[in-house]
């Protein structure tokens, strides 16, 4: 293998992940997802694209689920339902998937997202645990009526369905 194709490899396996698990922590750590994370991953996936041959026609595909979902997560933070970083971490991810794996992204990501504010909700009716008290990032978790890191929810979502997409197809060979 060259120079080029290890350096592609090497973007298929570490990029993606790597902005997943940083946007989640960041999510939980600051109820954040800094653009950075949106912008290297639109980056990579153009490189990607590029070093791997992906057709016009494909990288016009995975561009319309990535703007089809930013205009849905548009639409829900419009109404207060989820962040700004949650709505670009959905619609970079969906870029990255395409819709060949948007439904099963969408499917994921919902059951996460439940099981997340379900989890924090039990969180919050219980007293902080004294281990947490003085993390404010544990505080403000555990505020009633405070939001949910969903960030979490997208990038567990996302790390479940990316084995599965031609990005991880024939690594090593």
């Amino acid at each position: 293998m060259d120079g080029t194709g290890l350096m592609t490899e090497a973007i298929k396996l570490l990029l993606f992940p790597a902005m997943m698990a940083f946007a989640a922590s960041s999510d939980l750590l600051t109820m954040t997802i800094p653009n950075r994370v949106s912008l290297m991953m639109v980056g990579g996936f153009m490189l990607l694209a590029v070093a791997t041959g992906m057709s016009m026609e494909q990288a016009a595909f995975h561009a319309g689920a990535g703007l089809l979902v930013l205009a849905i997560a548009f639409g829900f933070f419009a109404c207060g339902w989820i962040g700004g970083g949650d709505a670009k971490l959905a619609a970079t991810t969906a870029l990255w998937l395409g819709f060949d794996h948007l439904l099963d992204y969408a499917l994921y990501g919902s059951l996460f997202g439940g099981a997340l504010t379900l989890l924090l909700l039990q969180f919050r009716a219980v007293p902080l645990p004294a281990v947490l008290v003085g993390r404010a990032w544990a505080e403000r978790l555990h505020q009633p009526g405070g939001g949910v890191p969903y960030g979490i929810a997208l990038a567990a979502a996302a790390l479940v369905v990316y084995p599965s997409t031609p990005w991880m197809h024939g690594i090593g060979m």
